[in-house]
């Protein structure tokens, strides 16, 4: 299913009986994090929330604002147009298994996935919604191919000069000893200027004033390798950030996708329907043409870094200020009626989790066609993304467990992950204390331990340096011949299955 802009998904979710109205003002400033954490904290993920009145400096913003919209089972399904994320994953896992036919019938079966496939390239329209009100900033120059509007849209377009325009969007200060106001849910979208191959990713953004802002794309991003690219020309680089529109977006950009793969590929799939881009008003980037907010500009790599931070961030802790680009705003675009999305991150549980859990079930056909022993992997809430990551699998072999944690390590973001954790194919890796259990009683520390060096998430502050710290891999699977085990290993503790099920009719009163 495909949403026409945030406020259809706002509507749906309130249908679906997932979202609450708050009708009294309620400050951007600590206040929705308040209400906010406390319904990620309840039991499920709790509701989303839609901020009919957020305040900004004590005045009433004309944006109502939406949080807490993908922070449950439910929400991310409704967000992905399914019943579950199971079902999507399914969907995608049959996809990945598709081979060359064989047989008429064969020929038929891929055709149609092919069919299904067609949807999926993004194309490039004329004009959209994210267009019916221009602020263009003073001192920046309106591309003349951008105008006028195409008749899709039936009022014309509004334009202001308005330089204050970012100011009044309803930004959150999150936590108390952040660095400012932060736009949490940001959609970035950079060009390779070598290949012009579009990434679109979510990178924090701090304002600083009326038009500028921090452009926090850690070391590891695609969007700061793009940067580095400019910065070695020393020439100006186009960047737009997007917020709203239809909900697979935010998803996609915190995908973990290959460098070079569009992300707006993976929403035209799950959207069933392509992407439809706009060009930006000032430069040559497109965005989607269904967004609510379009914030343009550039990075300019003659120009210091400066301090972003601090920020609550959601490995629990504020990360310290660091160093990073500015990003100059040269025009806001939005709908005139926008909904502004946003999140907060902090001390777990959170929406992030639900994200993150998704990106893992969507993505698990593909670990499996590299590693096809792998039956399932969770990122329990604790590890705050990939801090902490359990895989189960099919052991067949000796050391098979470590083949698996170097495979993973070596697996785009699962660089980040500091410890995994392997067990046999009969633990349910979602369930945390069934996991500990097999950890405890199946390990000898020393013997099923390994450490290793790598990339770190520049978040993490506990590494001695950033970006760069340790790794521990844990196999508590069943020890097998070849693997240092001189032992008879236990069986597991079960009961007959005949006297299970002579006592489940005995207290279901059965005779």
């Amino acid at each position: 299913m495909a949403f026409d802009s945030f406020r259809d998904f706002v509507a749906q979710l309130e249908r679906a009986g997932e979202l609450l109205r708050i009708s009294q003002p309620v400050a951007t400033e600590l206040e929705i994090t308040e209400l906010a954490d406390r319904q990620m904290k309840s039991a499920g993920g709790g509701k989303a929330l839609l901020i009919e009145k957020p305040t900004v400096n004590g005045q009433v913003s004309p944006f109502p604002v939406a949080i807490n919209t993908l922070g449950s089972w439910k929400r991310m399904a409704l967000s992905l147009g399914a019943n579950s994320v199971d079902e999507v994953a399914a969907e995608l896992g049959s996809l990945m298994k598709a081979k060359p036919p064989t047989s008429f019938r064969d020929a038929l079966k891929l055709l149609s996935t092919a069919m299904d496939l067609r949807h999926a390239k993004p194309k490039l329209v004329k004009d959209g919604p994210c267009k019916e009100v221009v602020h263009l900033v003073e001192g920046s120059k309106l591309k003349v191919e951008s105008w006028p509007a195409a008749p899709s849209v039936s009022d014309p377009p509004t334009f202001n000069l308005q330089p204050s325009t970012l100011l009044n969007l309803p930004i959150l200060k999150c936590w108390p000893l952040d660095g400012g106001r932060f736009i949490t849910l940001p959609c970035v979208v950079t060009k390779d200027p070598d290949t012009g191959e579009r990434n679109v990713g979510m990178y924090r953004i701090q304002i600083y004033d009326d038009r500028t802002t921090g452009m926090h794309w850690q070391l590891q991003k695609v969007g700061a390798r793009h940067g580095r690219r400019y910065y070695e020309t020393g020439t100006r680089m186009p960047v737009a950030i997007f917020l709203g529109g239809d909900p697979v977006f935010a998803f996609c950009a915190t995908a973990p996708l290959p460098d070079g793969m569009d992300e707006f590929l993976l929403a035209g799939y799950l959207r069933k329907r392509s992407v439809e881009l706009v060009r930006c008003v000032s430069s040559d980037l497109e965005v989607p043409a269904n967004a609510d907010f379009v914030i343009e500009g550039y990075v300019d790599p003659t120009e210091p870094l400066r301090d972003e931070g601090p920020f609550g961030d959601h490995t629990g802790y504020y990360t310290l200020p660091e160093p990073y680009p500015v990003f100059h705003v040269t025009a806001i675009t939005h709908r005139k009626n926008a909904v502004y999305p946003a999140t907060i991150v902090g001390i777990p549980p959170m929406e992030d989790f639900y994200i993150g859990g998704a990106s893992v079930k969507l993505f698990l056909p593909i670990f499996k066609m590299n590693f096809p022993e792998i039956v399932d992997i969770a990122l329990p809430a604790e590890g705050v993304f990939h801090n902490l990551v359990f895989v189960s699998i099919r052991k067949t072999y000796p050391m098979q467990a470590y083949k698996i944690m170097h495979g993973l390590w070596g697996m785009g973001q699962m660089m980040f992950t500091k410890y995994i954790i392997v067990v046999d194919d009969d633990v349910d890796v979602h369930n945390t204390s069934e996991v500990l259990f097999r950890l405890c009683a199946n390990t000898d520390p020393q013997r099923d331990s390994i450490f290793t060096k790598g990339p770190s998430d520049v978040l993490d502050h506990a590494t001695s340096e950033i970006a760069s710290g340790s790794k521990l891999g844990i196999d508590a699977t069943k020890k097998i011949p070849g693997e240092g085990f001189k032992r008879p290993w236990p069986p597991l503790i079960k009961m007959d299955a005949a006297v299970k099920a002579k006592v489940e009719k005995l207290t279901n009163g059965e005779e």
